[in-house]
C-alpha cells in the first residue's frame, strides 16, 4: 500500500488532461479527494507505529547495484506523510478559490501532484538512491510550481536561483550517499543504522557527513544557502504554503532526523547542526523585520523557524554523544521540542501564509506601507491572522508557546554538555535563542498590527477591501484551530506522533524494552523558561513601539545583499566565463566540430591501444575471404570512395546508400538475417530524409570542384578508420573474457522463451538499453518538431501555418506507375511488418524491424502522392503515437513489480487457445508492442516535420 500511496499522485496527474476537457469541473476538486484519502490512510498507520508496528515493503528494481523500492514507515515517516497529505489537501481547497479561473490550472495540478508524490517518496524511502531520485524531483517540480507565472522574470529568476542552489546540494549529498556505500555495502538506511559502531571508525565518515548536510542545508535554507527562499516567493502563494512552510523546506530537516542514528555519534555532527541552526535563526529574525513586503517577511520568519528546528536536532544528537543512566533522555527532549515545533510551524505558518494570500486576494497588494485598517473589514482574517502571528511569536495559550518553551529548555540544558569542556562559551546558545525570539515577537506583531489596525489607506489601493470568500477561509482557519487545540491538548501529539518519532530519530538510544515518555504542559511553574518568554515579550514590546526610530530596523535594504550579490556575480561569471569559453571552440562549422570529436577520439583511443598491455590483433582466427564477400567489399569502398567526388548531392547521397546495401548483403552472406533487415530499412529512410533535408541546401556551383581535399582532412579521415579497425581487431583478440554470445545462444529459450537471440536480447537481456534508445529518440523526434514547427515570429506566416498543421508540403510525385505499384506494394510490406512483429521472438524479426519496415511503407505513400495525401488519409498524431509506445514500454517493463520481480523482468508459459492450439505467450511481446509504436511515431513525426517544413 506504500507504493501506491506514492504512485497513486502521479497517475492522477497523468490523467488531469483529461479532467481539463470537462470545463464544467474544476482540476481542483478532483483533485482533492487524493491527498484527503491519503491522510486518512496514514492516520490508520498510527496505532501500529505507537507498539512498535513498523511497516516496511520492498520492490525488487536493480538488485545487482542494491537498489530497490525499499519504504519504510515508522513515526518519523509517518509524521511527514501526514503533514504532506494533510497540509496539501487544505492548500488544494485554498487553492480552488484562490486561483483564477483563466489560469493554467491544469498546469498548476499536475506540478502540484508529482510534487506531493515525491514528497512521499523522500519521506517514505529506505534506500539512499530512491531517495535522492524523489529529492531530486521535488526540485525540479518546485522549480515549475514557483516559475508558475513564467512571463514574469522575478518568477523566472526565483525558480532558477532554488533549484541551482537545492540541486547543488542534492549533488554534493549524492556523493555522500555514495561514500555511505562505499563503507557499509548497502543502500539501506536500516541495515546502516546497525552498522554505526563500524561506520564511525571509518576514516570516510566525515566527508560523508559534510556532503550530506550540504543537501540538506541548502533544501532546508539554512545560513547561507537561504538566499533562494525568498525569491521563491514569487511563486502562487498556495504553492508558498505548501512548499516553502510545510513540505519542501522540511525536506532537509527529515535528513538530518532520519541520519541522525548513523552521525549523532560525531561530535562535528552536533555542533554543525546545532550552530548553523542557530545563526540562521538569528539572521533570519532579524531580517524579517525589515520586510515592507508580507511575503518576504513570512519567507525570512521561514528561514529563522527552519533555523531553529535544525538547532533543536544538532543539540538533541548530543543524547548520543552523553554518558550515564540519566544523561541521554535528558539530551533527547531537544529532539522532542524540534518535532513539536515542526508540526507547530506548518500550521501557524501555513495559516499565515493564506492570510497574505487573502490581504493580496483583496487588496491587490502585500506591501505593508500601503496596508493597514483592515480589522473591520475583513474580521475573520483578522482573528486567523492574530492566532498564527501569536503562536509564531510563541504566546501563550497558543501551541507555539509550548514548544517554544521546550526550545528554551533545550538551549538551557545544553550548558550542561561536558563534551569538549564548551562551559564558558554554550551560555551563547540561550542568549542567541532569547535575542531571536525577540525579532520574533517583533515581525509577528508587525505582520498583525501593520497590516489590519490603523487608518484604511483607501487612496493606495486598487479596490476596496471586504471580507474573504468562505473557500479561502475554510483552511487557513482549521489550521489556526489545530494551534489552539494542540496547545489545550498536547498529549494528542505526545503519544501519537512524537514519541513515535522520537524513537525513529534516536533509534537504539534505550533498550528495547524501553519507550520514549514525552510529557507537554501548558503551564509548568515560574520556571527560567517562563521568565524568558516574559523578557520577550516586554523587550519585543519595547522594540515594536520605537523599531521606526531606529534607522538598523526601519527598512529594508532592497534585498540586495551581499549573499544575492555574491551569488548574482558568481552566476554572470560562469555565464560570461563559459560563453568565452565555447566561444573559442563553437565555431558554427559543421566540419571543425567533427574535426574536434574524430582527433580526441583517435588521439584518446589510439593512445590507449599503444599504452596497454597485452592487446593483440587476433588476425589468425578468421576465415579466408569468398569470392561474394570479396566483390561486395570492392563495390563498397567503390561506393565510399566516389562520395567526395561527386558532382552533385544527389549523386553523394545515392553512393552513401550503395555503400550503406553492400553492408546489408554482408549480412546476408554472414546468415544475420535481422541485421540484414534492419540495415536495409535503415538506409532506406535514411536516404529519403537525407533527401528532404538536402532540399533545403543552396545548390552547388558549377564552376567550383564540390571537395577540396586538405591534409588535415585526410589524415584525420585516415586516421579514423585505422584506429577503428584496429579495435575491432583488438576486441576478437585480445578479450580475457569468453564470449557472451555463448551465454545468450544457450540461454535464450530457457530463460526468455524466444529462439531469436537477437530479438530476446533487444527485448529482454538488454531491454534496458531498448527503451532508453527509444526514449532518446523520442526525445530526438520532439526537439526537431519543435526546432522547425513552433517558430512563430511575427510576420512568419509559413512558421505559423506549420505550427498549426497547415504547412504547404511538396508536390507529390507524378509518375503514375510508381502510384499503381505503390499502393499494392504498400499492402504487401505492411503485412509484411506485421509477420514480422509476431515471428520476431523465434524467428527473424521484432519491434524494431516490423517498425521500421511499417514506416518505409508510410514514407513510400508519401513520396509516391505526397506528404499531405498521407496526413489527411491517415490522420495519426505521430507524437502522441510516439507517446503511447514509450508509455507501453515503461508500464510493461514496471509491471512486473506487482509480481515482486525486478523491473523490466519478462515472463513466458505455453497456453491452448482455441483454433490455434498450443501457443506461447510472452511479455516481451508487450514491450515490443511499445518499441514498435515508439519506432513508427518517430520516423514519421520527423519525416513529416521536415518534409512539411518550407
Amino acid at each position: 500500500m506504500l507504493h501506491a500511496a506514492i504512485l497513486i499522485p502521479f497517475l492522477l496527474a497523468a490523467l488531469i488532461p483529461l479532467v481539463k476537457r470537462l470545463s464544467r469541473i474544476h482540476p481542483g476538486w478532483v483533485v482533492l479527494p487524493i491527498p484527503a484519502a491519503l491522510f486518512l490512510y496514514f492516520l490508520t498507520g498510527i496505532p501500529d507505529v505507537q507498539e512498535g508496528n513498523y511497516t516496511r515493503e520492498s520492490i525488487h528494481w536493480m538488485p545487482s547495484l542494491g537498489i530497490d523500492i525499499s519504504l519504510y514507515l515508522d513515526g518519523l515517516s509517518l509524521l511527514f506523510a501526514l503533514l504532506i497529505t494533510g497540509m496539501g489537501a487544505l492548500v488544494i481547497l485554498y487553492s480552488i478559490y484562490y486561483l483564477n479561473k483563466t489560469e493554467a490550472l491544469a498546469r498548476f495540478y499536475i506540478n502540484l501532484l508529482m510534487f506531493m508524490g515525491a514528497m512521499l517518496g523522500v519521506v517514505l524511502s529506505d534506500n539512499l538512491m530512491v531517495l535522492y531520485g524523489f529529492w531530486e524531483l521535488t526540485s525540479i517540480t518546485s522549480f515549475l510550481l514557483i516559475a508558475f507565472w513564467h512571463r514574469r522574470e522575478r518568477s523566472r529568476y526565483g525558480a532558477l536561483k532554488s533549484m541551482l542552489i537545492t540541486v547543488f546540494g542534492g549533488l554534493a549529498m549524492f556523493a555522500g550517499f555514495n561514500l555511505l556505500y562505499v563503507m557499509s555495502g548497502t543502500y539501506s538506511i536500516r541495515e546502516m543504522t546497525g552498522q554505526v559502531p563500524m561506520l564511525a571508525q571509518e576514516p570516510l565518515i566525515i566527508p560523508a557527513m559534510l556532503l550530506i548536510l550540504l543537501g540538506a542545508f541548502t533544501k532546508s535554507a539554512q545560513f547561507p544557502f537561504h538566499i533562494w527562499l525568498p525569491d521563491a516567493m514569487e511563486a502562487p502563494t498556495p504553492v508558498s504554503a505548501y512548499l516553502h512552510s510545510a513540505t519542501m523546506v522540511k525536506a532537509g530537516l527529515y535528513l538530518v532526523a532520519r541520519l541522525s542514528p548513523i552521525f549523532a555519534g560525531q561530535n562535528l555532527w552536533l555542533w554543525l547542526v546545532s550552530l548553523t541552526g542557530l545563526i540562521t535563526l538569528l539572521y533570519g529574525s532579524f531580517k524579517a523585520i525589515k520586510q515592507t513586503d508580507l511575503k518576504a517577511m513570512l519567507a525570512y520568519s521561514t528561514v529563522s523557524q527552519l533555523g531553529l528546528i535544525m538547532c533543536l536536532l544538532g543539540l538533541g544528537s548530543a543524547a548520543s554523544l552523553a554518558s550515564g543512566a540519566e544523561e541521554p533522555l535528558f539530551y533527547a527532549s531537544a529532539t522532542a521540542a524540534a518535532i513539536f515545533h515542526l508540526i507547530n510551524h506548518a500550521v501557524f505558518k501555513g495559516s499565515l501564509f493564506m492570510v497574505v494570500g487573502i490581504v493580496d486576494h483583496e487588496t491587490n497588494t502585500r506591501d505593508l506601507r500601503r496596508l493597514g485598517g483592515l480589522m473591520s473589514l475583513m474580521p475573520i482574517t483578522f482573528s486567523v491572522a492574530v492566532i498564527g502571528a501569536f503562536s509564531m511569536a510563541g504566546l501563550p495559550p497558543l501551541s507555539g508557546f509550548l514548544s517554544k518553551e521546550m526550545f528554551f529548555t533545550a538551549v538551557l540544558n545544553i550548558r550542561e554538555f561536558d563534551v569538549l569542556d564548551g562551559h564558558s562559551w554554550m551560555i551563547l546558545f540561550p542568549a542567541v535563542a532569547w535575542i531571536a525570539s525577540v525579532f520574533t515577537f517583533v515581525y509577528s506583531m508587525i505582520l498583525v498590527f501593520k497590516t489590519f489596525t490603523g487608518k484604511l489607506k483607501e487612496d493606495q489601493l486598487d479596490k476596496i477591501p471586504h471580507e474573504a470568500p468562505l473557500g479561502l477561509l475554510v483552511s487557513p482557519v482549521v489550521l489556526v484551530s489545530l494551534a489552539v487545540v494542540f496547545a489545550f491538548f498536547p498529549g494528542l501529539l505526545s503519544y501519537s506522533l512524537i514519541e513515535p518519532a522520537m524513537a525513529a530519530v534516536h533509534n537504539g538510544l534505550l533498550a528495547p524494552e524501553e519507550t520514549f515518555s514525552v510529557s507537554i504542559h501548558l503551564w509548568h511553574g515560574w520556571t527560567p523558561e517562563v521568565f524568558m518568554t516574559l523578557g520577550v515579550i516586554a523587550a519585543g514590546t519595547l522594540l515594536f513601539r520605537g523599531y521606526s526610530q531606529l534607522r538598523i530596523l526601519d527598512r529594508e535594504w532592497n534585498a540586495r545583499n551581499l549573499l544575492n550579490r555574491m551569488y548574482d556575480g558568481s552566476l554572470r561569471l560562469l555565464e560570461g566565463g563559459s560563453r568565452r569559453f565555447t566561444d573559442l571552440y563553437m565555431t558554427g562549422s559543421v566540419r571543425h566540430y567533427l574535426l574536434y570529436i574524430f582527433s580526441f577520439f583517435i588521439v584518446a583511443l589510439g593512445s590507449v591501444m599503444l599504452g596497454a598491455k597485452g592487446i593483440t590483433l587476433g588476425m589468425n582466427h578468421y576465415a579466408p575471404l569468398s569470392f561474394y564477400e570479396m566483390a561486395v567489399i570492392a563495390v563498397m569502398v567503390l561506393a565510399a570512395v566516389a562520395v567526395p567526388f561527386a558532382k552533385s548531392r544527389i549523386n553523394a547521397i545515392l553512393f552513401t546508400g550503395a555503400a550503406g546495401y553492400m553492408v546489408t548483403l554482408l549480412f546476408v552472406i554472414f546468415r544475420a538475417p535481422d541485421l540484414a533487415l534492419t540495415q536495409m530499412i535503415v538506409e532506406s529512410v535514411s536516404v529519403i530524409l537525407f533527401l528532404l533535408c538536402f532540399r533545403h541546401l543552396p545548390k552547388l556551383s558549377k564552376g567550383k570542384r564540390p571537395i577540396s581535399f586538405k591534409l588535415p582532412n585526410l589524415v584525420i579521415a585516415a586516421g579514423v578508420g585505422i584506429t577503428m579497425t584496429l579495435i575491432a581487431l583488438a576486441a576478437m583478440g585480445s578479450s580475457p573474457f569468453a564470449p557472451i554470445s555463448e551465454f545468450f545462444l544457450k540461454e535464450s529459450y530457457s530463460l526468455a522463451g524466444g529462439k531469436n537471440v537477437v530479438n530476446v536480447i533487444l527485448v529482454d537481456f538488454r531491454g534496458f538499453d531498448t527503451l532508453f534508445e527509444i526514449m532518446v529518440l523520442g526525445t530526438a523526434s520532439l526537439g526537431i518538431y519543435g526546432l522547425i514547427n513552433l517558430r512563430m515570429e511575427p510576420g512568419n506566416s509559413a512558421g505559423v501555418r506549420a505550427a498549426l498543421g497547415r504547412a504547404a508540403y511538396p508536390a507529390r510525385s507524378n509518375d503514375v506507375i510508381l502510384q499503381t505499384m505503390s499502393k499494392v506494394i504498400v499492402i504487401i510490406i505492411i503485412t509484411f511488418s506485421i509477420y514480422l512483429f509476431f515471428a520476431g521472438h523465434n524467428h527473424p524479426g521484432g519491434g524494431f524491424i516490423a517498425a521500421l519496415m511499417a514506416s518505409a511503407a508510410l514514407i513510400l505513400l508519401a513520396v509516391a502522392f505526397g506528404m499531405e495525401t498521407v496526413r489527411r488519409a491517415l490522420p495519426v498524431n505521430y507524437r502522441m503515437l510516439t507517446a503511447a509506445g514509450l508509455s507501453i514500454a515503461v508500464l510493461t517493463a514496471a509491471g512486473s513489480f506487482a509480481f515482486g520481480a525486478p523491473f523490466l523482468s519478462h515472463s513466458f508459459g505455453h497456453f491452448h487457445l482455441p483454433i490455434m492450439g498450443d501457443t506461447e505467450l510472452a511479455t516481451a511481446v508487450l514491450f515490443d508492442l511499445g518499441v514498435f509504436l515508439a519506432v513508427v511515431g518517430v520516423t514519421m513525426s520527423i519525416i513529416l516535420t521536415i518534409g512539411g517544413d518550407e
